[in-house]
């Protein structure tokens, strides 16, 4: 069955959710996890250059601080379910495909991810990244949705 477990989170609690019930599957499969968080960039319009050069200074160390915060959390879970989770921060404006190396990274052969469950125009504009990875990952995608 499979071996290595990839578990993408934002730390929302849809994709919290999804965690726990990604790491309670890894503990049946006795597999191994690798959870990922990714911080995406900050796009902010000025006319100003100096103000624009602070704020993404401020945005990163919060995003990141942020993001450790997150996996710290998902580490700490796993431990309690007694899997020794190996936790990855990574920073990219496209965060479907920082999941889809992940899985070549680190040789995983399985994603588990949540998914928003967004239809009609709010997909569309909005977009999915579970979506794209369900497009272009090259390992099957566990999709863990929203309960109604």
């Amino acid at each position: 069955m499979y071996q290595h477990l990839l578990l993408p989170t934002d730390g929302s609690p849809l994709s919290d959710a999804a965690l726990e019930r990604g790491l309670a599957l890894a503990r049946e499969l006795g597999a191994k996890v690798t959870i990922l968080t990714v911080v995406e960039p900050f796009y902010m319009f000025t006319a100003s250059e100096e103000h624009l050069g602070e704020t993404r200074e401020q945005y990163e160390k919060f995003a990141r601080e942020a993001a450790r915060g997150i996996l710290q959390s998902a580490k700490e879970r796993a431990a309690e379910l007694g899997l020794d989770a190996k936790v990855k921060l990574v920073g990219s404006e496209h965060p479907d495909q920082a999941i889809i190396d992940a899985v070549d990274e680190h040789g995983c052969d399985l994603v588990a991810m949540a998914s928003h469950g967004r239809r009609g125009v709010n997909a569309l504009l909005l977009g999915s990244v579970t979506q794209r990875v369900l497009a272009h990952s090259t390992v099957p995608v566990l999709v863990f949705r929203q309960p109604a």
